[in-house]
């Protein structure tokens, strides 16, 4: 029983902090890497892995930040600014490593943690992705950090977090439960204007929650019995 961190570099820039990644990973435990789009990595990514040159060699290279979070069950991303607003009416509280530390603390599952790119971190898009926003403390003078710093005061701080029975919902599960929450606000008329804000709110929301599978099969039957009962007293009408 574990937790499972995928680390994610979206379009890194510079392979030295590609290779100062792997050899943080390497310094904590964690094997499982994943680059979107990354530069290319040549010799100042060799020598700045050291002895996590394996690991650079075996990551895993994609196109699209959908698939490097495929399968996972929670999308943590990461920024040096608290309390990220990417839309003017949702904005996402932002959680300290060591508060994440304990929200998954007693879990099993995967969970990808996205590192953005060193210039400018993560588009609007990237970040509606993402179930949760982490932050690292740092002091206001100056609070954005070295992408390989950041990686290795998170994983330092995951490093020893205590896995338990209590399953994460599989994504493709919560996939299910979004899908069922959206057809219910068709069924009640919801206002069109209003849908697509709510989706994500209500995405976000339960993101936040870390839904366990037994609570994600009971969402869903609540919400079928829901349904029945609008469709019952639509045939009565």
């Amino acid at each position: 029983m574990s937790i499972d961190v995928r680390v994610v570099l979206v379009e890194p820039l510079y392979q030295g902090n590609v290779g100062s990644v792997a050899r943080a990973m390497k310094n904590f435990g964690f094997s499982e890497l994943v680059l979107v789009n990354p530069c290319k990595l040549e010799v100042e990514s060799r020598a700045m892995s050291s002895h996590a040159w394996d690991l650079l060699q075996g990551a895993t290279i994609v196109d699209s930040l959908e698939e490097a979070v495929d399968g996972a069950s929670i999308v943590i991303g990461t920024t040096g600014i608290a309390g990220v607003a990417f839309d003017l009416h949702l904005r996402v509280p932002a959680y300290s490593p060591r508060e994440i530390k304990t929200r998954l603390s007693g879990t099993q599952g995967t969970v990808a943690v996205l590192f953005g790119r060193e210039d400018h971190g993560f588009s609007r898009e990237e970040l509606k992705m993402c179930d949760m926003i982490m932050t690292i403390p740092t002091s206001d003078i100056y609070p954005v950090m070295n992408m390989s710093h950041a990686v290795a005061v998170v994983l330092y701080e995951l490093s020893d977090i205590k896995a338990g029975e209590n399953r994460l919902a599989e994504a493709s599960d919560l996939h299910l439960l979004y899908e069922h929450l959206f057809e219910l606000l068709d069924d009640i008329q919801y206002p069109v204007h209003k849908k697509e804000k709510t989706k994500l709110m209500l995405k976000r929301i339960f993101g936040r929650a870390v839904l366990l599978e037994r609570e994600v099969q009971t969402l869903r039957g609540v919400l079928r019995r829901v349904q029945r009962n609008l469709s019952t007293m639509g045939d009565t009408e």
